[in-house]
C-alpha cells in the first residue's frame, strides 16, 4: 500500500483562510529510471521531450497508447544525480509500473543500459502564497533559486534525503516534498507546528485544481481521450511531434491540424452546482456532451465545471445548457484556468 501524506491549499485571501494547509493523503507512485538509455526508454512511452530537460527540471507528460488515448499523466524530472524521477498516480500504479517494467526488460534483452527502482516514499504537498516562506525556515537551500517545475534534494526540518519540487495540484505557488515514508509523519508534524499551516481535505484540493483548470485522471482524461481532445496539446514536445515517435503519434499528430470531434472545455454557470456526469446540451436542448468535473468556486462565487463538447461548441463565450437535477440552466464556455495561476518563476 502506497503511504502518502499531503498538504494542499490556495487559501490565503481568496478562500479567507490561513495561507497554507496540510490535508488528507494524496496518492502517487514514485519511480527512479537509471542507465544511459533512460531517456530513450521514457520517450518510448510518453509524449514529452525528456531529452531537452535541464538538470533538476521536470515536466508534466502523458503515457499514451497506440490509439492515442491517455493511460496516465505523470511528472518526469531529469535529476542531477543521473536518473529520471517519475511521479504518477497511485490509481494507475499497477498498469504504469507494468508498462515501464516491460519496456525496461525489452531494452535490457537487447543490451540496453537501463534499470528501474520503485521508491518507498511519501509525497507532502505544501501549497499556498507563503509556502516557500514557511518551508525556508526548515531548509538551508535558497528557495528563491527554485522556480516552478524544478527540484533539489535537501534536508527538510531535520529529515534528510527529501526531494523538493516547486509544483503542485492547486494552481498556487508551493512544493511537493518526496520524503522517505518512515519519516513522513515526523515531517508533517514539524510543518504543522507553524500556525500558518493547516490540514485540508480532498474537497479543498478538488476545488483548487478545478479553478486552475487541471485534469483529474479517470474523470477528465482517460485511455479513450487523446491529448488534443483533452486540450493538452502543449504536453507534446515540438521535436516529438516532428519525429512522431511516441505511442499513438499517428492518431494524435494529425489532430493538431484538424478539428477533432470533441474538446475539453471550461464552463461557468449560475444556479445549482454542476457535477460530473451531468448532461451538456445545446441551447436547442439537444444533449451534446457530458460534464467530467464540477463544483462551486470559492474564489469566483459561481459554479465551475469541465466537460467535453463537439468542436463547433468549444469556442469561449458559447452559450450552452447543463442539466442539474432534471432542470436546465445556462452555462457559458469559459477560458481556463478559471482563476489565474500563481506559479513561481524567476522572471
Amino acid at each position: 500500500m502506497q503511504r502518502t501524506v499531503s498538504m494542499v491549499s490556495r487559501m490565503g485571501l481568496r478562500l479567507q483562510a490561513l495561507p497554507l494547509s496540510l490535508g488528507r493523503p494524496l496518492s502517487c507512485a514514485q519511480t527512479k529510471i537509471f542507465g544511459s538509455d533512460r531517456v530513450k526508454m521514457m520517450e518510448s512511452l510518453v509524449v514529452g521531450d525528456i531529452a531537452e530537460l535541464k538538470p533538476n527540471q521536470g515536466t508534466l507528460s502523458l503515457f499514451t497508447n497506440e490509439a492515442g488515448g491517455i493511460l496516465d499523466d505523470l511528472i518526469v524530472t531529469n535529476t542531477s544525480e543521473g536518473h529520471l524521477y517519475v511521479v504518477s498516480n497511485a490509481g494507475c500504479r499497477e498498469k504504469d509500473l507494468t508498462l515501464m517494467q516491460d519496456r525496461v526488460r525489452e531494452l535490457q534483452n537487447t543490451g540496453g543500459d537501463i534499470g528501474l527502482e520503485v521508491m518507498d516514499n511519501a509525497l507532502l504537498a505544501l501549497q499556498g502564497p507563503t509556502a516557500a516562506q514557511v518551508l525556508q525556515a526548515g531548509v538551508t537551500d535558497d528557495l528563491r533559486k527554485l522556480p516552478f517545475m524544478t527540484s533539489a534534494v535537501m534536508e527538510v526540518f531535520g529529515v534528510s534525503g527529501c526531494r523538493v519540487t516547486r509544483c503542485g495540484y492547486t494552481g498556487e505557488d508551493g512544493v511537493e516534498i518526496s520524503v522517505p515514508a518512515a519519516e513522513a509523519v515526523r515531517l508533517a508534524t514539524a510543518l504543522l507546528e507553524n500556525p500558518e499551516v493547516k490540514l485540508a481535505g480532498l474537497a479543498a484540493r478538488d476545488s483548487l485544481r478545478l479553478e486552475a483548470g487541471l485534469c483529474l485522471y479517470g474523470n477528465d482524461i482517460d485511455e479513450h481521450t487523446t491529448p488534443v481532445e483533452g486540450s493538452l496539446s502543449w504536453t507534446l514536445g515540438k521535436r516529438r511531434r516532428a519525429a512522431m515517435d511516441f505511442p499513438g503519434a499517428s492518431v494524435i499528430v494529425p489532430q493538431l491540424k484538424s478539428k477533432v470531434q470533441r474538446r475539453r472545455v471550461g464552463l461557468t454557470c449560475e444556479g445549482a452546482p454542476v457535477r460530473a456526469h451531468s448532461p451538456i446540451l445545446s441551447t436547442e436542448g439537444t444533449v451534446i456532451g457530458t460534464v467530467t468535473s464540477g463544483c462551486p468556486s470559492p474564489c469566483l462565487k459561481k459554479n465551475v465545471a469541465m466537460g467535453y463538447v463537439p468542436y463547433e461548441h468549444s469556442r469561449p463565450g458559447t452559450l450552452l445548457l447543463v442539466e442539474v437535477r432534471r432542470k436546465q440552466q445556462v452555462a457559458v464556455v469559459s477560458k481556463m484556468p478559471f482563476v489565474p495561476t500563481s506559479y513561481y518563476t524567476l522572471k
